[in-house]
């Protein structure tokens, strides 16, 4: 028996992976991308069934999330416009390309160059930029944002944080 005991160890290794694999393959893939959106309308965000081209996450929620739609009418999906602006920064359509952002005060999928963002908002990725249908004190404009973005001015660097949020 003692000699069969590596071969059945090796093959209940291997049933194991397998039943793991055929699991994975039964469940709903995630979504990152969809295409044929010629509209070139916001989505709606199922939670859980969405995940973030740039970072991966799975989009949990709609608020902070963001869309991008290129001419073609692909619609790709973030969790966070800090990803979406990370992202689209190499792209060939980023200046034709439709951004859309869920706006934390009216809830309602706004344009995202028209937006205002604060820069201390919870997000899921902790850039800090949430948006805002209605312009607003200490609020800045989406060309702004996008500069701080790239810039790496947002509350990632903890000397951004200090000075925005004294922490």
């Amino acid at each position: 028996m003692k000699k069969y005991l590596p071969y059945l160890t090796i093959l209940i290794i291997i049933a194991v992976i397998v039943i793991l694999f055929l699991s994975m393959a039964k469940k709903e893939q995630m979504v990152a991308s969809i295409e044929n959106n010629h509209a070139k309308k916001a989505i709606k965000i199922i939670p859980g069934h969405f995940h973030d081209i740039e970072c991966a996450m799975t989009i949990e929620s709609e608020h902070f999330a963001a869309q991008a739609v290129s001419p073609s009418g692909k619609t790709w999906f973030f969790d966070d416009v800090g990803c979406l602006i990370n992202w689209l920064e190499d792209k060939t359509f980023k200046d034709e390309a439709v951004l859309w952002i869920h706006a934390e005060d009216t809830e309602k999928w706004i344009d995202a160059r028209k937006a205002w963002y604060t820069r201390t908002d919870p997000t899921p990725m902790h850039y800090g930029f949430g948006a805002r249908e209605k312009a607003g004190k200490d609020l800045i404009d989406f060309e702004t944002m996008r500069l701080l973005m790239l810039r790496g001015e947002n509350l990632t660097d903890p000397r951004i944080r200090k000075k925005l949020l004294g922490i």
